[in-house]
């Protein structure tokens, strides 16, 4: 890849500036949720000079009580439609619906990986499917886990901008700044270190090898076969510039506060 495009896509790793801030917000698991943002990163999720900050917390609300629905239509790989997640909006949320769920779409992409695609504009029906085309099981971790593509995509990102061979140990210097660890559960990802060198190797989306001739023994991941056959680098490279785009630290926000109602209605 040309070094000025690998410097403009890849800033998580070489720039402590916005970029670098907002991705370790979103990924990690933030103390304070999403209640600051770096300045001048654009976002769906501006609130206007003029507003009812009731009304913001209330749409809030809203939207991650939808994605806690979506994420359990994913997990049964069920369809839905627009007059049932209007039963979890309220009707009363009808006139402010296309902002709900233009803001619950983007939380599943940039977070969990998962597109919501409009099927039937007539009865305004929905599927939820991975990101990109990949057909990976995003769930890994039985009926209770969450899902995991978005990680998998961003870590064939690092493949790319690491020319296509990424050393580990760069791997987990950028996941380390999304605060994401080698042998530390994370609140979505689980304990990563086995998805990495284990599920997505022996699925062909990865392959980890070590590097030939070192003594001691270091490895490196390059894409598998899988990878190859279900998406392109384009594809990968355009998720990244929308990762970097959009909000991910309100949506990890929205994210986990469906979990935390999951939870507590189970």
């Amino acid at each position: 890849m040309p070094l000025g495009q690998r410097s403009e896509l890849w800033k998580l790793e070489e720039d402590p500036g916005p970029a670098q801030g907002l991705a370790a917000r979103a990924w990690s698991q933030p103390d304070q949720g999403s209640s600051s943002l770096d300045e001048g990163v654009s976002s769906t999720w501006e609130e206007p000079e003029v507003t009812q900050p009731s009304l913001q917390v209330k749409l809030h609300v809203k939207v991650a009580a939808l994605v806690g629905f979506l994420l359990l239509k994913y997990r049964n790989k069920q369809p839905t439609c627009q007059a049932e997640m209007l039963e979890i909006v309220s009707k009363d949320y009808q006139d402010d619906f296309p902002v709900i769920l233009g803001q619950a779409s983007e939380c599943m992409r940039l977070v969990f990986g998962v597109d919501v695609k409009e099927v039937d504009p007539s009865d305004h029906s929905y599927v939820l499917v991975n990101v990109l085309g990949l057909t990976c099981d995003g769930m890994l971790s039985g009926k209770h886990g969450m899902p995991k593509t978005s990680l998998l995509v961003l870590l064939l990102g690092v493949i790319l901008v690491e020319d296509d061979c990424a050393p580990e140990g760069e791997v987990w210097d950028v996941l380390g700044v999304m605060g994401v660890y080698a042998g530390k559960e994370h609140i979505i990802y689980g304990e990563p270190r086995e998805l990495l060198t284990k599920v997505w190797v022996q699925e062909g989306y990865l392959e980890y090898r070590q590097v030939p001739g070192s003594d001691p023994a270091r490895y490196e991941f390059l894409w598998g076969p899988r990878a190859h056959a279900e998406t392109s680098k384009s594809q990968v490279l355009e998720y990244l510039l929308q990762v970097r785009r959009g909000q991910l630290a309100s949506s990890l926000a929205l994210s986990e506060g469906a979990m935390s109602d999951e939870e507590e209605g189970a």
